[in-house]
This record gives C-alpha cells, sequence and structure tokens, in this order.
C-alpha cells in the first residue's frame, strides 16, 4: 500500500531568506570589474602598453596616445572586398563584347514580351552568351513585365552581365569575375 505523503510548505520567514539570496546574487562591487573602469583595449603591445582605438578626428578633447587606427569608410571597403572585380585587359574585353551585345538584345525581347519565367531567362540568356543555362546567375524579381532584374555569366575569368531597369531598358556588359567567383556581385547588408 502506497502512502501519500503532506508537501512541506516554506514558512514566511525561510521564504523571505530565500528571496533575500535571489536578490543580492550577482551583485558585485563595480570597481573590482576590470572591463569596468575604462574604454576597451586590445591586448598589452611588446612594449608594455595596452592600446586602444583612436578617437574619431573630430573629438578634439581626446588625449593624444598610441592607439589603432579605425577607419569606418576602410573597415567597410575590406568587408565588401569579396564583390570587387578582377581586371580584364583589353583583347579579353573586346573580344566579349558581342556576347554582351547578343545578352543585351535578348534581355530587351524578354523585358517586352509577357509571362517570362525564371527558366525562359537562364536559357535565353545561356543561348546570347553561348553557355549552359547552369551557368547563369540570376539577381530580381520576376514580375510581369520583367523589370529591376541581373543576369550574368562567363568563363574564365570574364563576365557578361546584363540589367533590366524599371522602365524596361535592358543593358549589357563585359566585367571581371568577382574575388568570390561569381559575375553577379552580391548585394550587400550594410
Amino acid at each position: 500500500m502506497t502512502r501519500i505523503r503532506p508537501r512541506r510548505r516554506l514558512g514566511v520567514p525561510a521564504l523571505l531568506a530565500l528571496l533575500a539570496l535571489v536578490l543580492t546574487a550577482g551583485c558585485a562591487d563595480p570597481s573590482s570589474d576590470p572591463g569596468a573602469s575604462g574604454p576597451v583595449t586590445s591586448p598589452p603591445s611588446a612594449s608594455g602598453e595596452a592600446k586602444g582605438f583612436c578617437p574619431p578626428p573630430e573629438d578634439t578633447l581626446a588625449s593624444p596616445s598610441p592607439c589603432i587606427t579605425y577607419g569606418w569608410d576602410q573597415r567597410v571597403a575590406e568587408n565588401h572586398a569579396y564583390r570587387q572585380a578582377q581586371p580584364l585587359t583589353a583583347a579579353q574585353r573586346q573580344q566579349a563584347q558581342p556576347r554582351a551585345a547578343a545578352l543585351a538584345a535578348a534581355l530587351q525581347e524578354l523585358a517586352a514580351a509577357e509571362g517570362t519565367t525564371p527558366d525562359a531567362l537562364r536559357a535565353a540568356a545561356a543561348e546570347a552568351l553561348g553557355l549552359e543555362a547552369r551557368q547563369i546567375e540570376v539577381q530580381g524579381d520576376f514580375l510581369v513585365p520583367l523589370h529591376d532584374m541581373r543576369v550574368g555569366g562567363g568563363e574564365g575569368r570574364v563576365c557578361v552581365n546584363g540589367s533590366v531597369d524599371s522602365s524596361g531598358h535592358a543593358t549589357a556588359e563585359v566585367v571581371g569575375r568577382t574575388v568570390d567567383g561569381s559575375c553577379l556581385p552580391g548585394r550587400g547588408g550594410h
């Protein structure tokens, strides 16, 4: 036979002591925190001095000290370096120019047509560039009519990228493949 035992309940003094323990847990003297007393710095240098980030140039109250320079534009450029196109020679550009004209014509025809699908766009771009459909990159929205989209493809370092703007006008250009290996640079997010 099983016997049921009644549960014990905490009395008011025990409950108050538990509440006080919970409320005071985690409280510490802020002066004992090494990170709370000043700017964030990098590890000490060989000379033993810590180097923090330099204040912005417009900060006239900053005291001169050894610091790590910080340029926002430089950081953004470094962050987006993967989107930069590789250089092409004049001969590579000239050789691919007929493909660019063919792609612009194909895109202009598709922009005027109704009901263009991603597969139809890839097939038309592949035919214009002399490539397979799997080698074609596409970015943008497939709306009727086809506007605000980009398409690109190529072989080796040479790419031909085309676009249709919001008014339905198609253009194409010869560009170098991006550092990350695509013809169409990523759109980024900053």
